[in-house]
């Protein structure tokens, strides 16, 4: 099982998280053109833990071997001389192995041509045996089905989720995002430095977080006026109140981020103030589902409704019931019409399990699907990380295209999202209940 010499061949250990996102084996062989980009693939990522430059790999200990005696030379020599130091390390999956067993894997290495000498505290390189025993913790095989052998290169930002907890956040709400999530929604935008992002449903900017971090400047809007101006009641345990400084400008403050914050704006959606060619380079957002947090916008229930100008400075206006697919096809208009070309929309869409079909993702002319991701929330419901990219100009008839074409049409039947959760909730408690007192 020799490598092909004129390739970069590197290996991607992931983190057993999200695994919806993704196929769940932890260990992925990647074709990179060089190792900075490898480097640089770290700096960003959320999901993996390491990535190793593959020297060898095989179902079994001969393959491994054999793969590693043709793995060139010129390839193996920088790091393996005499003026250099290192040490081996075992990683296995679902498998624990005894110190015995590691050292008799290091020893039967011997082939190698290590001339440098073994530091166990500061090596200047790292090698590491990777064995894979799948996915089942019922049922450990006694042999490994995949053994790796590689130089390490760097590790992932698994970091971030700890620093950035929502826990130790200063400001957050019901429905604050947590922050693994959000730091992939930031990737799935390809946020960049000096990027513009915004949120449209801004809640407690907890999206807004992860963008600035990689260096964009970050902006939003929301309906509720006591979210945005950190009013009313607390969501943290054992605190009735928010503190007079708890906001979204605090919460970048925390994370010295505070530079990149543009503003937020009590706005309504469905309504967008924004003047024409005002561009966004990525739109991240977690629209409400009506579940922990109502989904409303500015409207009245009467035939001729109070007119703005009779209206007083401080008033706010009386706001109605907005349909989720309304929603998602303002919010994919209104993406297709400030995005850059090349920007991202990433945005949750809720969807309720037994009726869930591809076809019932949002569409819109101007924006290319790239990814959809299920998350489960329940039996019955779940969420899709939906990215889209925008390839063409928008142009006033492509405000109508979910009219005008039934390729756009928003996904149906998903206005009664909350009742059919609460439905499915309901069921599930009256059936705990049941199988209790039986």
């Amino acid at each position: 099982m020799a490598l092909p010499s004129t390739l970069n061949r590197y290996l991607l250990l992931l983190a057993q998280e999200h695994l919806e996102f993704r196929l769940p084996s932890p260990f992925w062989i990647l074709s990179i053109p060089s190792e900075d980009i490898a480097r640089n693939l770290m700096k960003r990522t959320v999901c993996a833990k390491s990535i190793f430059e593959l020297w060898g790999h095989g179902k079994s200990p001969e393959e491994l071997y054999k793969s590693l005696k043709s793995y060139p030379m010129e390839k193996m020599a920088p790091f393996l001389h005499s003026d250099t130091t290192y040490k081996i390390k075992i990683h296995t999956f679902n498998k624990t192995l005894t110190q015995e067993e590691k050292i008799k894997r290091i020893d039967a290495l011997e082939f190698l041509p290590f001339e440098g000498k073994v530091n166990l505290k500061t090596p200047q390189h790292i090698f590491s045996i990777l064995e894979d025993y799948g996915l089942d913790p019922n049922h450990i095989p006694e042999k490994p089905l995949n053994i790796y052998f590689g130089r390490w290169i760097a590790d992932g930002q698994r970091e971030l989720i700890e620093s950035y907890s929502v826990k130790k956040r200063h400001f957050i709400g019901n429905t604050s995002m947590d922050a693994g999530l959000s730091f992939i929604m930031a990737n799935h935008g390809k946020v960049k430095e000096n990027d513009i992002v915004f949120d449209p449903f801004v809640g407690t900017g907890g999206l807004l977080i992860p963008s600035a971090h990689f260096g964009a400047y970050v902006c939003g809007t929301d309906i509720d006026y006591n979210t945005v101006h950190g009013l009313g009641k607390a969501s943290r345990k054992n605190q009735k109140w928010r503190g007079p400084d708890e906001n979204i400008k605090a919460n970048l403050r925390q994370y010295g981020l505070e530079k990149y914050y543009l503003d937020v704006l009590v706005s309504d959606a469905s309504k967008p103030s924004w003047r024409k060619g005002l561009f966004f380079d990525a739109i991240i957002t977690d629209p409400p589902y009506g579940i922990r947090e109502s989904t409303r916008k500015t409207g009245s229930q009467k035939e001729v409704p109070k007119g703005i100008e009779k209206c007083p400075e401080s008033h706010i206006p009386v706001s109605i019931n907005y349909h989720l697919s309304d929603m998602f096809v303002d919010l994919l208009n209104f993406a297709a019409e400030t995005l850059v070309l090349g920007g991202r929309l990433v945005y949750w869409l809720p969807v309720y399990l037994p009726e869930y079909t591809e076809e019932i993702v949002p569409r819109h002319p101007c924006l290319k699907l790239i990814s959809n991701c299920e998350q489960r929330l329940s039996s019955h419901t779940a969420r899709r990380l939906v990215t889209m990219e925008k390839v063409k100009d928008f142009e006033d008839q492509d405000h109508y295209s979910h009219l005008l074409d039934n390729q756009f049409l928003p996904y149906k039947g998903l206005n009664s999202f909350r009742e059919k959760y609460f439905s499915g909730v309901t069921k599930r408690i009256a059936k705990e209940e049941k199988s209790i007192q039986e």
